[in-house]
């Protein structure tokens, strides 16, 4: 437990310190409790209990952290793409770093020994929370702190929160933009490589098309081919493949 804690006050200290008064809500392991229409705590539960499944009997070398973005995966660009790489998805829906936290905490580790972890998280932090990059970015490196001491042989891609919003002009782009910019702090292209695939869902003038991302968060089928095809090369470096 005391490495743990070392760990996890290294990254904050990377992203400007914090004071354990004003510990934001992200940093804070937290089970799910609020059903959502489209998403129920049962059914989270259920997904869960899944995945600790999974980290308890499966052998994966390529592990996916997150939420809905990541979770949200075509099936047949999976398949093609992922599950010859010995891969698991531990994303769900509407998952802010605290849950994700819970999660790692309550199972999720297991006795997976993955070569490569891909972390995406944040946004929710955004909607559910009403945090700021700042305090998302704490949330975000508590993720990251967690992952290296579950696997302190694995490696880390650290994806950058995407842009949402439709236009360029949203005041949600320049908190993402600042939020990156805390994130990028975290890599050291030794353990943790940070990589920023956001402008893949941009048009020349900022903005994103909906044929990218329907509901202007989400990726599409094609959104979704477009982040695999930047991906996959760096995912297969850092694997060693």
């Amino acid at each position: 437990m005391r490495a743990g804690v070392l760990l996890l006050s290294i990254f904050l200290l990377m992203i400007g310190g914090v004071h354990a008064a004003d510990v934001p809500a992200g940093v804070q392991p937290t089970k799910r409790t609020q059903d959502f229409p489209w998403m129920s705590v049962a059914a989270w539960d259920r997904m869960h209990a899944e995945d600790t499944l999974v980290a308890r009997h499966d052998s994966v070398q390529l592990l996916f952290v997150g939420d809905s973005i990541t979770a949200g995966w075509d099936a047949s660009l999976w398949q093609q793409h992922f599950a010859p790489l010995k891969s698991a998805n531990f994303a769900i829906g509407g998952d802010h770093t605290g849950n994700i936290l819970w999660r790692l905490q309550h199972g999720a580790i297991g006795s997976l020994k993955p070569k490569l972890v891909v972390v995406l998280a944040g946004v929710n932090n955004f909607g559910h929370l009403q945090e700021t990059p700042e305090q998302i970015a704490q949330g975000v490196a508590s993720v990251v702190g967690q992952v290296r001491l579950a696997w302190p042989e694995s490696r880390i891609l650290l994806n950058a929160v995407f842009p949402f919003e439709q236009s360029a002009k949203s005041p949600r782009r320049q908190q993402v933009k600042k939020l990156n910019e805390l994130l990028a702090s975290l890599g050291d292209n030794k353990t943790v490589f940070f990589k920023d695939y956001g402008n893949l869902f941009l048009t020349p003038d900022g903005d994103i098309p909906v044929e990218l991302m329907g509901d202007f968060l989400h990726p599409t089928a094609k959104g979704y081919e477009l982040w695999a095809n930047a991906m996959l090369p760096d995912i297969r470096v850092l694997l060693g493949l």
